[in-house]
């Protein structure tokens, strides 16, 4: 499954997509940056309602497919003006974290 899939399957809005044929793999729900650094695996959609520009490093570092901001986490936009320039995937839901970790499950 690509970006661009879950984009249309699970209705994301777009804040930058920088390679929407990027793989998609499993999945990371977490807020704890140090955590999902630590546990996030390259080619995961990652689920967070953390909007601060460090999601980006931490993605980058992680080798995320997508960063996912539930609840309409609100991006400033320097955070999606940095995701365009490291190529991070920023999308966008007003659906919880839980109810976005039980859609992408059920598509992988």
């Amino acid at each position: 499954m690509t970006v661009n899939n879950l984009v249309e399957k699970m209705s994301l809005e777009v804040l930058n997509l920088s390679d929407g044929e990027k793989t998609v793999t499993g999945g990371y729900t977490g807020d704890l940056l140090s955590w999902v650094m630590s546990r996030a695996s390259a080619g995961d959609a990652w689920i967070t309602i953390m909007s601060n520009i460090n999601i980006i490093a931490v993605a980058s570092l992680c080798d995320v497919s997508c960063i996912i901001l539930a609840e309409n986490a609100e991006a400033e936009q320097s955070v999606v003006s940095l995701a365009a320039e490291k190529k991070i995937n920023l999308l966008r839901s007003e659906k919880s974290s839980f109810a976005l970790s039980c859609e992408l499950g059920r598509l992988l």
